[in-house]
């Protein structure tokens, strides 16, 4: 409902191909979104979509009668998600983009959301059943969200609820010791001086656009040698995957957003690390090592490293670790949890026996990949 005295909202929906004229509005969203998300930056999404997003689109929401754009909702119709004719809009997310709060102006985010979920409701093309991948549990954008859906009694259903390494410190003096126990420590310690003995070890950090495309270089060729060129997913090993991800950082690296972080033993880069920024938030993006120096634990030699930087720049609230749910090296140096889910939402309520159907189908999805999963990892251990 639109109150008297707000800004009157339009709608619309665009593919990708159709945001290039709305660059500058798109980058004046992004910096004062209530929640920053550097993966629906411009810099970042337009990079993405040749690769990702082919048949993405963004809903905008634009308030007033000389238009300011106040919210960008990335999305796809995904047709046959589960091999049968029942289509979902499922918010963009692609698996170098593991977050999905859309953009949305803090003036007035309820009637933003309003705006945009009144628009998938009556839009015919729309299947009128969102799924939002990787939601934060909790914020203003998520408070926003619950007090939207109890108010226009939208059924929404939660899938894959889990928590990842987040460094958002109180208190950031002495944070390390706090966190990583004196066992640990004494560990990494000891296996630093062990790495000195072979050459001078030294911490980078790039910024410069100028220069961030070597370090991007040496990240790249790190993550090539380790796991994942054996297994073929390695960014350098798609000419696709290493353009976007050229792209990206150079042109966020442009608008002081991005830096990549290398940890170097007599000039040789043994491991590095890709941070974001957007907003007053960071995200660690990706991390490789060489694996020829893992007796000396480079990977998390770099973290500790960059967790020191981090935590130097108060302009940087919180950083996302990107990682998965109870990553083995992460947890135990960022003691904070970044908490999310998968929210399937139902927005006609006459179709609510459809919507029934669709959330076993979404269910028995998950528990399918899942198993596949499972099964895959089986066979590599033997």
């Amino acid at each position: 409902m639109h109150a008297p005295g707000s800004p009157v909202l339009r709608t619309e929906w665009r593919s990708f191909s159709q945001l290039g004229s709305i660059g500058a509005e798109w980058r004046d969203l992004a910096a004062r979104a209530v929640e920053p998300n550097v993966f629906y930056e411009p810099a970042f999404a337009a990079a993405a979509e040749p690769v990702f997003g082919r048949d993405a689109g963004a809903i905008l929401v634009w308030a007033g009668a000389k238009p300011r754009l106040v919210g960008f909702f990335p999305a796809r119709i995904e047709r046959r998600r589960y091999g049968v004719a029942f289509p979902v809009l499922v918010g963009w997310t692609h698996r170098f983009a593991p977050l999905g709060p859309p953009l949305v102006d803090g003036g007035d985010p309820e009637g933003v959301l309003t705006a945009w979920l009144d628009h998938v409701a009556g839009d015919a093309a729309s299947p009128g059943i969102l799924l939002l991948p990787f939601m934060p549990d909790a914020g203003p954008l998520a408070a926003a969200l619950a007090s939207v859906l109890a108010r226009t009694e939208g059924r929404c259903v939660a899938f894959a609820a889990h928590k990842r390494a987040l460094l958002a410190p109180g208190d950031r003096l002495h944070y390390l010791e706090r966190t990583v126990s004196p066992k640990k420590r004494k560990e990494m310690r000891r296996q630093f001086r062990r790495l000195q003995e072979r050459g001078a070890v030294a911490s980078v950090e790039t910024c410069d656009a100028s220069a961030i495309g070597e370090a991007l270089a040496e990240f790249l060729d790190v993550e090539a040698k380790g796991w994942k060129g054996r297994a073929g997913t390695a960014a350098a090993q798609s000419d696709d995957v290493r353009r976007f991800m050229t792209e990206a950082v150079t042109k966020l690296a442009c608008e002081g957003k991005a830096s990549v972080h290398r940890l170097t033993v007599a000039g040789q880069t043994i491991a590095a690390a890709i941070a974001l920024r957007s907003g007053n938030s960071a995200w660690l993006w990706k991390i490789a090592y060489d694996e020829a120096f893992a007796p000396f634990s480079p990977g998390v030699l770099l973290v500790l490293k960059v967790t020191d930087v981090l935590l130097t720049n108060h302009a940087i609230a919180r950083t996302d670790s990107c990682a998965t749910a109870d990553h083995p090296m992460i947890d135990h140096i960022w003691g904070e949890r970044l908490a999310l889910r998968d929210r399937l939402i139902n927005l006609r309520p006459q179709q609510s026996a459809r919507f029934n159907l669709v959330c076993g189908l979404e269910s028995l999805r998950r528990g399918t990949i899942a198993t596949a999963k499972w099964l895959r990892d089986k066979i590599r251990r033997h």
